[in-house]
């Protein structure tokens, strides 16, 4: 499991590196909603729509991340479902998730900013049984602690909460370093 957080955006040849290196693997990529989640928070600010709303909106921007990670990498696709991604990965595919179908609701999952890409990625490496779940993300990390992360801003606030339920390996990844949270 691979978190590709949106704002590798900003570095396009590292984001194709990890992308191309995800293709050759089997390997379920959770794409961050990038600038896409940001244009949601703008609009929800301006305009003042609730959480929940706020929410489903930036699932459609992780979708709409899935489908830019696929232009730039033709080897992926993608799939809609918690059991598109596993039979995807049961046949040795990799393959990007669109999470559209949380939409509708899903009770570990409160719908609210506590929640993004970040714990999304614990969560569907829980239900898929995953091993490890790998974050790329843009910024340097300092720290292997799910709670300090949180306190940094690098990760959203439930993720200790979806860390302390995951039973893999988390490895969290800035542009110049590697670090395993506990």
């Amino acid at each position: 499991m691979v978190k590709v957080g949106g704002s590798l955006v900003s570095d396009r040849a590292r984001l194709c590196a990890v992308l191309a290196r995800c293709a050759e693997d089997s390997v379920a990529i959770v794409p961050g909603g990038g600038p896409f989640a940001d244009a949601v928070r703008t609009a929800q600010t301006a305009l003042g729509f609730d959480d929940a709303l706020a929410h489903r909106l930036a699932l459609d921007a992780m979708g709409r991340m899935a489908e830019v990670f696929c232009s730039l990498e033709p080897r992926l696709a993608i799939a809609a479902s918690v059991e598109a991604v596993a039979e995807a990965l049961a046949q040795g595919r990799a393959i990007v998730w669109d999470p559209a179908a949380l939409k509708a609701g899903c009770p570990d999952i409160p719908e609210s900013w506590d929640i993004t890409s970040d714990s999304l990625a614990l969560w569907l490496a829980t239900r898929l049984g995953a091993g490890r779940c790998i974050l790329e993300k843009s910024a340097p990390v300092p720290t292997t602690d799910p709670e300090a992360l949180a306190a940094l801003g690098l990760v959203d606030a439930a993720f200790p909460l979806f860390a302390a339920l995951y039973p893999g390996q988390i490895v969290v990844r800035g542009p110049d370093s590697v670090s395993e949270a506990a």
